[in-house]
This record gives structure tokens, sequence and C-alpha cells, in this order.
């Protein structure tokens, strides 16, 4: 068994992929394993990874999964689960690239804390510029519940830090169903996919480790895209409020849950101008009709607690007219 998986997913990103290849190779170790998923790309990529898989596999295990047609980045990473075999999986996106000696120190600190999982800062990337970003946990280094640190509801908490690629899992977490996405989510997939690895795993830990390096601001990436795809948020927060009222601890963590779905549709609002006439008045309904859904008493004290400017802009939102085909809440 390869001491460790690295699932990458990659599309159309011809420019960018070499210095993601080439950051993989100089982690390269006999005992990890590439996993290189082309999710239908239409550009130069297939024929990249093909030449990148057979230099690599010299230093390192390779798996080279061709996808015919896209499937999106959730069936991408699937994908690219169900061909892992390490004992600890972690992810990286196909724009995004590691410095040198990153993951032996990352699976060297697994080794020694024992925990289901690892979170780490990462560096991003904007142009020329870069700049830090930390997990919002104070402890480092040390094995932590992942449930408590969830709260408090009004604060930004390890859930409000969904990137998939900053931290490590261990298999065991995969045998237990968690780590697999949601395939109709084609964004946000991150968001029920994190709640529910803090809801479900045992432990946890962060290490102050920097050498993921994530490119923001790639022309093609969806979250700079204003289309449809970018209301996925909808159904992937409707999935995080259902699962967390179903929690033994419901009554703490449903709050956090309401608190952030807000916080996001209202972020979402502010920025409709960067959507089609037709995907903005979508996205108002959307969210009219998921505020009409949410509990009644968590949305009111949630409200009651935001700021007045954010709270009267979603108490508007609520109160307006129902979409066409839709009950009364």
């Amino acid at each position: 068994m390869p001491k460790l998986s690295v699932i990458v997913p990659f599309r159309n990103v011809r420019q960018f992929a070499p210095d993601t290849l080439g950051g993989l190779r100089a982690n390269a170790r006999p005992d990890f394993e590439f996993v290189l998923v082309d999710d239908g790309s239409e550009d130069d990529t297939p024929v990249l990874l093909e030449r990148a898989a057979e230099e690599l596999s010299r230093v390192a295990r390779v798996r080279h999964v061709r996808r015919e047609s896209a499937g999106g980045i959730s069936v991408a990473r699937n994908t690219g689960l169900d061909a892992a075999s390490g004992e600890y999986l972690t992810f990286l996106d196909g724009d995004d690239w590691y410095a040198p000696g990153y993951l032996s120190r990352l699976v060297a600190a697994a080794d020694e804390l024992g925990c289901d999982f690892l979170r780490t800062d990462h560096v991003r990337v904007t142009g020329r510029s870069r700049s830090v970003r930390r997990v919002p946990v104070g402890l480092r280094d040390e094995v932590l519940d992942p449930r408590e640190v969830i709260l408090p509801a009004d604060r930004t908490t390890a859930v409000d830090y969904p990137q998939v690629w900053a931290g490590l899992y261990h298999r065991r977490l995969l045998d237990r169903g968690l780590l697999h996405f949601r395939e109709e989510l084609r964004t946000a997939e991150d968001r029920p996919w994190i709640w529910r690895l803090h809801r479900e795993a045992e432990s946890f830990a962060v290490v102050g480790l920097l050498g993921v390096f994530y490119r923001k601001g790639v022309a093609s990436s969806l979250t700079r895209i204003g289309d449809e795809r970018q209301l996925d948020f909808v159904p992937a927060f409707d999935r995080v409020v259902a699962e967390t009222a179903a929690d033994r601890d419901a009554g703490r963590l449903l709050p956090k849950a309401v608190r952030t779905y807000c916080a996001v549709m209202d972020r979402h609002v502010a920025e409709r101008d960067k959507f089609e006439p037709a995907v903005a008045a979508r996205l108002r309904g959307l969210c009219a009709d998921a505020l009409r859904r949410l509990p009644r008493d968590v949305l009111d004290e949630v409200l009651d607690s935001m700021d007045a400017a954010r709270a009267a802009r979603l108490r508007r939102l609520r109160r307006a007219p129902l979409r066409a085909g839709r009950g009364a809440a």
C-alpha cells in the first residue's frame, strides 16, 4: 500500500498544469501515488498528462485516469478516490502546486499525531501577489475533536475553511464513506463535505505547514463564472442544514449552519451583477425560497444576531413573492 495518494483532477488547464506537475515531481517518493484524473479536457492537457505520467512513474507510483466527457470536480475527485490505494489521501487542483518536500512533512506530521485528518494553512496566489490563509483554529499540533471546532456560531470557524486540498485524510475516513463528494453539485461541493467531516470524524489536528499554493482568479475557474452553476450553493447548504438538523447536537450546531447559509446568500445576492439577468433573478428566487424553508425560530435568532444592514436585506428577501410553482414554506 502506498503511504500517500494525491488525487489531482485536470480540466483544460494547459497553461497551469506544468506548475502542478512540477510540484508533484518535487515531492515524489517511491511510496507516494499520484492519481491524475483528466476530466474530459479539450485542450492539450491530455498530452501533457500522458508525458508527465511516464516521467513521474520513474520516481513515484502513478495512476492516470482519462474520462472521455467532463463530469465536474465532484465526479473527478470521486473517480480519483475510487482509484487511490494510499494509507493517506489528499487532493490538489490542476492549476495549483506544491512547494518541494511539502508532502513528506505533511505525512510525517500525520504519523506523529495519529488522528483522522489534518488541516493546513495555504498560500493564495493572485497574479504576482501572495498571501497566507490560515485555518481558523488557534491550537496547532494538538489532536482535537472535530465537532468542537464547528462553533461558535457568530465567528469564522473550521467549517468556514472548506478547501479540501488544505489537508490530509486517513484511509479509514474513505472506508467510512466520509470522503466522497455529492456529484450533483457543480460548485460548493466542499461545504456539505467539510461539515460531514467535522460532525462524523473522531479526531483531527491543525498543523502550521505552508506548502500548497492556491491560484486565485483563474478565468476558467467556476468561482469566476457567473452562470447558473454558481447557484449550486443553495442545494449544498440545504444539505448542510438538513444533515445538521438530524444530528444529535442539532440544538447547538444548527444556528451555525443557518448563519453560514445566510451569510453566503447575502454575499451572492450582493454580487448579483456578475450574473446574467435571468440567472440573477433565479438567484433571488432561490434564496427567498430557501429562507422560507429554514426553521423559523432558528432563522429569527440568527437574523437578530447579525448586523442590521445584512439582517434587513435578508428579511426583505424572505418577504419576496413566492416563485411560480412553489408553495408556501
